[in-house]
């Protein structure tokens, strides 16, 4: 493995990094550029801020020598705005931006948003629906014969074939309908810098195949010679499906079960083509030379309980350490996928991020807002990846489950930086954190066991007694940040991991005394067992020991602060009871939800593939683990009617509801009851989803206590704000 700032630089570094990287023919020719080596497209506003994963990858490529131009949210409706820059000497890099275009552009019930955080003044409609698709078609027609290689959160998600909620069906891998030359997928600095060193050594794009963490596309006159091919039925029985068709038809000949036998060529006979694909060694054959098939595209989009093994056969080979390559035949070819990329170590980290960002917006944007980039400017990003395995949350399929931390000194020096570069810092620190607020610095016992660690989750359904979970290493850090001189607060506000916190209670001392603003999110997720299971999620126990120890530290501390739990509506596995049952904690609790979030079956996570399939792929794909989704508009409001008891618009559905449930005995007008008998005038929704007349007259019952339906102080429950995830994985 190479280490990522060892390679010789290319010539042009010669130019020296600029102080921003260009956007326009006039930036380049101020910098005395004639052309860029690599033009990267982007679905975002360019803020030059390590939070931002085109300014990340365009400052990693810019220290290589590269001289890299940014073309920033570019009109795809013709090929003419992807020329402004010129056509790149070695490659154009596409991504859809710091999130899934689809996640960014509609709700979680398909509605359409008007809005784009990535964007200036918040405004939305300047990106396409698929980015990563629509902007590398316009770079293959901008130039025939320049590479495009796609990568970013978007096309690390539909690197193999997928479900696609926004189409309500199985998609193609991105590869294919994107035409792209290779996919990376992950946190890609290593491949990227890697593919970039060969391209400008002249090796062509169709010749770069070993790169950890990359996707492509081969024929079967391409097909790589020497490997190992292991049918992925063979490794993970997927239960009852549909009589196995010739395997040789779309994805060649199965293994025995035994992964060192030879294929079985005495049934049907393989083409010379498919013959020269498998190798017939005997003995054993090394992990790194081995490939496992998935059923291919066309099965899985006919079948869900195939769909479902892929998933589930996909997220067991993606530890760095044991993982294999895959393969999926999309018609006439095959889409592979190398292992996943070698975790950067603490001083390749510590060199990303210590880069010449200039942590602001491009000034061509002028005075306007931006707001992800209000919402994360004095942020720290203190390391990446996430153990937890959340089936509903796409960090760990894009950033890996092994903790990748910056040093010590890099994070102080990030402070530092922040404090005397960025305008209006006030001396506060709005989050220390990452994908989660407390995996820094933890990992596996023994590196050993973890390169062989097959478990997708470190913390579910109990802690692994392998796991180190000393939070010193964090409190140490906590500490030196707020020492700087000319910081007063520093804030932690990324996810916190509840049931690692509490195994270490010296952090959640300095956490409570030191580092919350009066109010902590915090993510139960849910109340009951069945939807936890689901989830990965531990159970509420957990959640009230934190309660505890949370509500203690702060009368020790001698502050008013609150916990503001928030939950996920409709996810695979959640009955109405489970709902109701939420409800009632919520309303014994005195919670009252200000914002909350259904589930959004996002692309290649395991919970999508329970939507999808009515399958568990947690424990196999076995008769009897189905899982029941909520899938029609009515359900969904239904459950998000529940979290939200309080409000009166939704009393008329929650009425009905508990009566079919036979749960009359929770509406009235007492404490014990979760909605009354009566509405106010001019509010509600039938069932059907009509507004009631305002001139309706009251159901009656006694009038409302204004007192009562005002929410407590501390009790808001600010759920999911809409705002989209981070590049380094934050839902």
């Amino acid at each position: 493995m190479t280490p990522l700032f060892s390679y010789r630089k290319f010539w042009a570094h010669k130019f020296g990094p600029a102080p921003f990287l260009p956007t326009t023919r006039e930036e380049m020719d101020a910098l005395g550029w004639d052309a860029c080596d690599v033009v990267l497209v982007t679905g975002d506003a360019y803020v030059d801020h390590p939070s931002f994963g085109m300014a990340v990858i365009g400052r990693v490529l810019e220290a290589q020598g590269f001289r890299v131009g940014i073309l920033a949210q570019p009109d795809w409706r013709s090929a003419e705005p992807f020329l402004s820059l010129g056509v790149p000497t070695l490659f154009y890099g596409v991504t859809g931006g710091n999130m899934d275009s689809m996640v960014n552009r509609y709700t979680s019930d398909r509605r359409l948003r008007h809005n784009d955080a990535y964007s200036p003044n918040d405004q939305g409609g300047l990106r396409p629906d698929r980015a990563s698709i629509v902007y590398a078609q316009r770079c293959r027609e901008a130039s025939k014969t320049t590479p495009i290689i796609i990568g970013g959160i978007e096309a690390s998600l539909r690197r193999i074939a997928h479900y696609d909620y926004w189409s309500d069906k199985v998609r193609r891998s991105v590869l294919v309908d994107s035409k792209a030359d290779l996919l990376l997928y992950g946190n890609a600095e290593r491949a990227l810098v890697a593919a970039a060193h060969r391209l400008a050594q002249g090796e062509a794009i169709s010749s770069i195949r070993d790169l950890r963490g990359t996707a492509y596309m081969l024929r079967d006159e391409d097909a790589l010679e020497d490997w190992r091919e292991i049918d992925s039925t063979d490794l993970d029985t997927p239960g009852p499906v549909p009589a196995k068709e010739n395997p040789y038809v779309e994805q060649g000949p199965a293994c025995d079960k035994n992964d060192d036998a030879i294929p079985n060529e005495a049934t049907v006979a393989p083409t010379a083509a498919q013959v020269m694909r498998f190798d017939r060694l005997i003995g054993k054959h090394p992990r790194e030379r081995t490939v496992v098939r998935l059923p291919s595209y066309e099965q899985v989009r006919r079948d869900p309980v195939l769909y479902a093994h892929a998933s589930r056969c996909l997220h067991l080979e993606t530890n760095p350490g044991n993982a294999r390559a895959l393969v999926q035949r999309h018609g006439d070819r095959d889409v592979w996928i190398t292992p996943p990329p070698e975790p950067l170590s603490t001083p390749e980290m510590d060199a990303v991020f210590a880069l010449p960002y200039q942590r602001v917006p491009h000034p061509g944007y002028g005075g306007a807002r931006i707001p992800a980039y209000e919402m994360i400017r004095f942020s720290v990003n203190i390391m990446r990846g996430c153990f937890g395995g959340c089936t509903f949350c796409s960090i760990t399929e894009h950033e890996g489950r092994v903790i990748q931390s910056r040093s010590e000194e890099s994070v102080l020096t990030e402070i530092e930086a922040i404090r005397d570069q960025v305008p209006g810092f006030t001396g506060i620190i709005s989050d220390l954190g990452g994908p989660t607020a407390n995996m820094y610095r933890l990992a596996c016992k023994s590196k050993k066991i973890e390169q062989h660690c097959r478990r997708l989750s470190c913390v579910y359904p109990d802690i692994c007694s392998n796991l180190n979970t000393d939070h010193t290493p964090l409190v140490k850090l906590y500490r030196k940040a707020r020492d700087i001189p000319g910081v007063k607060k520093v804030l932690i506000a990324s996810g916190l991991r509840y049931d690692l916190a509490v195994q270490d209670k010296t952090y959640v001392k300095e956490l409570v005394s030191h580092h919350v603003g009066g109010y902590l999110k915090i993510a139960p997720e849910h109340t009951e067992r069945g939807p936890l299971d689901h989830m990965m999620k531990p159970g509420i126990g957990a959640y009230d020991e934190f309660k505890r120890l949370f509500e203690r530290y702060s009368k020790e501390a001698g502050k008013e602060q609150y916990l503001i739990p928030y939950f996920i509506a409709a996810h695979p596995g959640t009955t109405d009871d489970d709902m109701m049952n939420l409800a009632l904690w919520l309303k014994s609790n005195g919670f009252r939800a200000d914002q909350v979030q259904a589930f959004l079956p996002s692309p290649m996570a395991l919970a999508t593939a329970m939507y999808h399939s009515g399958r568990n792929p947690l424990k196999g794909i076995k008769r009897g683990m189905k899982v029941n989704s909520v899938k029609g508009l009515r359900q969904r409001r239904l459950h998000k009617a529940f979290l939200r008891y309080h409000d009166a618009e939704n009393w008329p559905l929650l009425r009905e509801a508990l009566k079919g449930m036979g749960r009359s005995d929770l509406i009235g007008n007492g404490k014990r009851h979760l909605v009354p008998t009566w509405q106010p005038q001019g509010t509600g929704l039938r069932a059907e989803g009509q507004r009631v007349p305002r001139k309706k007259t009251p159901i009656r019952g006694r009038a409302p206590n204004r007192a009562q339906n005002q929410p407590a102080k501390g009790r808001i429950l600010t759920q999911h704000t809409g705002l989209p995830p981070r590049d380094d994985g934050s839902r």
